[in-house]
């Protein structure tokens, strides 16, 4: 059946039979492409919220010296202009810290923890960092100062290294689909030559003719949109629900990364059937142009 207010017949053209369900799977895969770099931001800002203005020192496992040890340690860090507080982590919170990993048939008895001190800055006056080890080795020989910045940069890097594949991802699924749509254009317009041929006869201008390429474009590539959004989110949720199921020693230590995704997330997702039908649109109407303009 041909589209009401459509003189060209695309009702018989069994080739735009394929644009909706191209455009269903490339706004599937540009949805979930664009969650995941949307899903690497929300955790990178994640990391940076929750590392930056902290450091841990580590002292080694505790000895007959591990109390003057800890006790010289923390003298250093109170003393330290820009530290905000320094708090021993007692050894119930340490063997919390690395449960996930060993479970928890052991006890603080069976192993030798090195003794931490979570130290919170102050944002107004940030320490010298080199000045401040080395009073520490002097106090605490043996001890470690971790400001949490080289395995910031190393996930920093990671992330933006997902996030620009994503992102080539993404601009490689729309050339696909501009690619996609002006082939199925040309197509259409070779099957029904014979009725553009009697419309430009009667009078028809190739605007009138674009016009009914790019509205055809649009219809079928905002059915096709819906349906891969619909696609995309069924995904995305299954995959939040499969993160969950995946922890290996609770909500801590997971197999699949979380998405985080909000509801402005989801509003950029649902934008994309919209922006597929423009494309298509525009496409169509280019094709149909150029492509007439070079008719005798």
């Amino acid at each position: 059946m041909n589209p009401p207010g459509l003189a060209i017949p695309f009702g018989r053209d069994g080739g735009s039979r394929f644009l909706p369900a191209l455009t269903m799977l490339m706004v599937f895969l540009a949805g979930l492409a664009l969650a995941a770099v949307m899903g690497l931001e929300h955790t990178l800002a994640d990391w940076n919220r929750g590392l930056t203005g902290t450091l841990t020192v580590e002292l080694p496992a505790a000895t007959g010296a591990g109390d003057k040890s800890l006790a010289a340690a923390l003298a250093v860090l109170h003393a330290t202009p820009g530290i905000k507080s320094a708090t021993p982590i007692d050894r119930a919170a340490t063997m919390k810290l690395i449960e996930p990993w060993l479970g928890t048939s052991l006890s603080p008895a069976d192993l030798e923890l090195p003794r931490l001190i979570d130290v919170r800055l102050d944002p107004t006056a940030r320490p010298d960092l080199a000045a401040l080890r080395a009073k520490l080795t002097q106090a605490a020989p043996g001890s470690v100062l971790d400001d949490h910045q080289l395995w910031l940069d190393s996930l920093a890097r990671f992330a933006r290294s997902a996030e620009l594949t994503a992102l080539a991802v993404l601009a490689l699924i729309g050339g696909v689909a501009v690619l996609s749509v002006a082939f199925a254009t040309r197509t259409g317009l070779a099957v029904h030559r014979d009725i553009i041929e009697l419309l430009h006869l009667m009078g028809a201008r190739d605007g009138y003719i674009a016009r009914q390429f790019e509205r055809q474009a649009l219809r079928l590539a905002l059915i096709g949109g819906v349906a891969g959004l619909a696609l995309a989110a069924t995904a995305l949720l299954a995959l939040e629900h499969a993160t969950g199921a995946a922890a290996l020693f609770g909500p801590g230590v997971t197999l699949l990364p979380a998405l985080h995704l909000r509801g402005w997330n989801w509003a950029m997702l649902v934008a994309l059937p919209p922006i597929a039908g423009l494309v298509a649109m525009a496409t169509a109407r280019l094709t149909v142009l150029a492509t007439l303009r070079r008719l005798p």
